[in-house]
């Protein structure tokens, strides 16, 4: 794949604050948020951070311009948000020109599906890791997975599932009922 200078800033800089929206949501603002960042890096932000690559990957696959832009005032609103325990977040996403119809459905999808493989491997980690703490952190990166390919199959514009519901609704609902099965396990 290939990547700007500025593209790798804007990747590191939502991935970081992807990372502490989800630990500050999970344990407030206090010392706590300094252990349970690490494993926010490791699953809410390896998933944010490898939906996103997919979606450029399948992109310049199709020979397409592909480049990620982070969304400044929507992670400074997330993390305001998530000062509350709950999390609302559009990080940035992956900006594409030179793709048909068929194309944007296929790249739309390479997103939640990468997020749905994620799930099943930190799910198939579950029982090879030895400690405690690496399983909980495997359970983390199943639940938040399964979460994110659920999310992003919503129909609407501005949503994966909308790009993949207007190129091919079959489709779109076995990706969606994978993607809501995976969420709710």
């Amino acid at each position: 794949m290939k990547f700007s200078r500025f593209e790798i800033k804007e990747i590191v800089k939502a991935w970081l604050a992807v990372s502490v929206i989800f630990a500050i949501a999970m344990v407030g603002i206090n010392m706590k948020v300094f252990a349970v960042l690490p494993i926010m890096l490791i699953t809410a932000g390896i998933g944010f951070l490898l939906h996103e690559m997919a979606h450029k990957y399948v992109a310049q696959k199709y020979h397409c311009w592909a480049e990620f832009r982070s969304d400044g005032k929507a992670l400074l609103l997330g993390l305001l948000i998530s000062l509350t325990g709950f999390i609302i977040l559009a990080p940035g996403a992956v900006f594409i020109r030179g793709a048909n119809h068929k194309q944007h459905g296929k790249i739309a999808l390479a997103g939640p599906m990468m997020n749905l493989l994620l799930a099943l491997i930190f799910y198939a980690l579950m029982g090879i890791v030895a400690t405690p703490l690496l399983t909980e952190t495997m359970k983390y990166g199943f639940k938040i997975n399964g979460l994110l390919a659920a999310f992003n199959m919503i129909p609407f514009p501005m949503f994966d599932g909308y790009a993949v519901w207007r190129w091919n609704r079959v489709v779109y609902v076995i990706c969606l009922v994978a993607a809501v099965i995976v969420a709710f396990i």
